[in-house]
Formats: C-alpha cells, sequence, structure tokens
C-alpha cells in the first residue's frame, strides 16, 4: 500500500518537474513532439517547427527550454533558428508579402518592388507594422525565376508583379497609406 503512494508521488514530482513553470499547454505540445523523437539532438529543426507552429514564432523562452529538454547549447539552437528562414524570432503580421530576391526576380526588378512596399508601408524587410497587420519579407530565390519578379502575398505566389501591382494588393488588405 505505502509502496503504491511512493510510486505516485515520484510519477507526480516527474510530471511537474517536466511541465513548463509558467503552466502554458503549448509547451506541453513540444514535450510531446520531442518525447516522439526520443529527444534526440538531430531532431531539433522538427521541434522548433512544431515549437513555431504552436506559438506563432520562437520567442527567447521557448528556444531556451528547447535547448535544455534535448541537452544543446542555446548557441546551438538559436543558430539553427536564425540560419533557416523559415523560422521567425519575431511575431509575424496577419498577413504576409515576401520579395523573391533571386538573382531572375532581382535583374527583372524584385529590389524596385521591394523598396516600393517599404516606401508605402514605412517597415523595412524582416519587420512588422505597428499595428501587426503585415510582415515584409524576402526570400533567396522561390522557385519561380519564370515568373519574375515574383511576390508571395499570404502563401500565393504572384508573378511578373510591378511595384504598383504589389501595392495595390497590400492596399486590398487595408495596409499602408491609401492614397
Amino acid at each position: 500500500m505505502e509502496s503504491t503512494g511512493i510510486k505516485t508521488k515520484q510519477k507526480a514530482d516527474r510530471q511537474a518537474a517536466s511541465e513548463h513553470p509558467s503552466g502554458d499547454k503549448r509547451f506541453k505540445v513540444l514535450d510531446i513532439t520531442m518525447k516522439r523523437a526520443q529527444y534526440r539532438q538531430d531532431a531539433l529543426i522538427e521541434v522548433l517547427h512544431k515549437a513555431q507552429e504552436s506559438f506563432g514564432f520562437l520567442e527567447e523562452d521557448v528556444l531556451l527550454y528547447v535547448a535544455r529538454k534535448l541537452k544543446l547549447p542555446l548557441s546551438r539552437v538559436f543558430g539553427v533558428a536564425t540560419f533557416y528562414h523559415l523560422f521567425s524570432l519575431k511575431p509575424s503580421g496577419a498577413h504576409s508579402c515576401v520579395v523573391c530576391l533571386g538573382t531572375a526576380c532581382y535583374v527583372k526588378g524584385s529590389g524596385a518592388v521591394l523598396s516600393a512596399l517599404e516606401n508605402h508601408t514605412g517597415i523595412h524587410q524582416g519587420e512588422t507594422t505597428a499595428d501587426g497587420q503585415m510582415s515584409l519579407m524576402t526570400a533567396r530565390c522561390l522557385g519561380a525565376c519564370g515568373i519574375a519578379p515574383a511576390v508571395v502575398f499570404d502563401g500565393t505566389v504572384a508573378g511578373k508583379q510591378t511595384a504598383e501591382e504589389a501595392i495595390d494588393k497590400i492596399k486590398q488588405w487595408g495596409i499602408g497609406n491609401q492614397a
């Protein structure tokens, strides 16, 4: 009888130790993902994808949690999170606009499209508008060279974009000056 009580207490202690102090249930989702991967360090990218899916972006607290659980140096986790452009360390806007800066797109004018979008929105690449409505990002290459210059609006690729067309699209979202 006493043995059962001790085992129950030990199980509760282990469970409490594995939970995040904040009580945020999204950390439990990360724990399940890491457990499924048997806490292998080579599952880092998979775990970071799940973290971003759960939290919306990779805040410092989340990176630290993943580093501790996978027994990796924080510098390695941070390095992976900043190397891949699919990961974000800042919250994203309600809408996203990604301008391709690959060679074909750049030669065909994507630099001018990006500049016009920056001027219109008042933000630079990698930033989100103050109202949280739009994030402006760039990509090295979208693989859509045949329709250069390409811009991705909320996950939909638009080809042969001019600065005016890109601005018209974000005006539909209610972004920037409406003049």
